[in-house]
């Protein structure tokens, strides 16, 4: 495992981010990462070199077990030797029914969740702390105040920024910089091989500022990974996948331009004696223009160690290039979703 800077930081993390948003959740009647699987895949990510860990106060059922379940283990490990992120804005449903300041950026909620955050993790800061959405009912300077104040105080040494436009991160930087606010130096897209014209001005100005891009469904929910398969119309995959589990799968994830670019990279995968879920994280890693760290989130240790096998090996400019092309028809007209 090689270790590169969190973006524009002075901080080192693995080329892999372990995610965490399965522990502890409900599916139905099935817990989909139960505690001691969730120890074990720590003990594999730590195994292989994994440092980095990204969770949130909302993962698992109730909100707050994914934090739980990493804290115990860390119990037993050497707290300095991670990079912990989480997260704050949804409502959180371990004080029962949501008041009117139990979600959101404001200063109030932010403050709050912090520390049941830190209690959660067993540990006395965050190395990084992002807000998981934009808050349109809260000015981005309070927000912004707010964070700051935490990153004086010790409680987190860099802020990240997940999902947004592409204009509301640039006047999060611009506000941070008017004001003197320690600003975002990470963020956490939907980003993808079949995804990635989608958020092309996100991305321009995350490389424009040296911003750590840490991309979330870096394989497209399971879908890059080459599981499924059409028949009939429909997206038939392995039982017990994400298409079973998940009403929004075939819509968010399967589009007419990801089947083009999952055959190219399963061409691709076939050269290097790789499989499509290595191709499409290295495809990640090798951004030329970011910093990029995506984050897997595995369900089995085997399913860790194959996506850790992206760490060792390389794509060919032409290999990489077939692939961002795979997104296009012959005429130029980008495959639609």
């Amino acid at each position: 495992m090689e270790y590169h800077n969190l973006g524009s930081t002075g901080t080192k993390v693995s080329e892999l981010c372990f995610g965490t948003w399965r522990f502890g959740k409900e599916s139905g009647d099935t817990v989909e990462t139960d505690r001691d699987e969730a120890h074990e895949l720590l003990d594999a990510a730590w195994e292989h070199g994994i440092n980095f860990i990204d969770t949130a106060n909302v993962y698992g059922t109730p909100h707050g077990t994914s934090e739980e379940y990493i804290g115990e283990w860390l119990d037993d490990h050497d707290r300095s030797d991670f990079v912990l992120a989480s997260k704050v804005y949804f409502p959180f449903d371990g004080w029962g029914e949501p008041g009117p300041n139990d979600s959101g950026l404001g200063r109030k909620h932010v403050r709050e969740q912090i520390e049941g955050t830190l209690d959660r993790l067993g540990t006395d800061y965050l190395d990084v702390y992002y807000i998981h959405r934009w808050d349109d009912e809260t000015p981005i300077e309070e927000t912004l105040d707010t964070l700051d104040t935490l990153v004086s105080e010790g409680k987190v040494n860099y802020l990240g920024a997940s999902t947004m436009a592409a204009w509301q991160l640039t006047k999060a930087l611009w506000k941070s910089e008017v004001n003197g606010f320690e600003r975002f130096d990470v963020t956490q897209p939907l980003f993808h091989a079949a995804y990635r014209d989608d958020v092309a001005d996100y991305l321009d100005v995350c490389a424009d500022q040296e911003l750590a891009v840490c991309p979330y469904s870096p394989l497209a929910g399971g879908f890059l990974t080459g599981k499924y398969e059409k028949q009939g119309g429909e997206v038939v995959g392995p039982e017990g996948s994400r298409a079973d589990m998940d009403e929004r799968f075939e819509n968010y994830y399967v589009s007419e331009r990801g089947w083009h670019v999952l055959d190219e990279i399963r061409a691709v995968a076939e050269e290097l004696d790789a499989t499509p879920a290595q191709v499409s994280l290295r495809w990640l890693i090798e951004q030329e223009a970011l910093s990029c760290t995506p984050i897997v989130g595995a369900r089995t240790t085997d399913q860790l160690e194959e996506n850790v096998g992206a760490t060792a090996i390389e794509l060919s400019t032409e290999q990489r290039e077939r692939i961002d092309d795979a997104r296009y028809a012959e005429e130029g007209r980008r495959y639609g979703h």
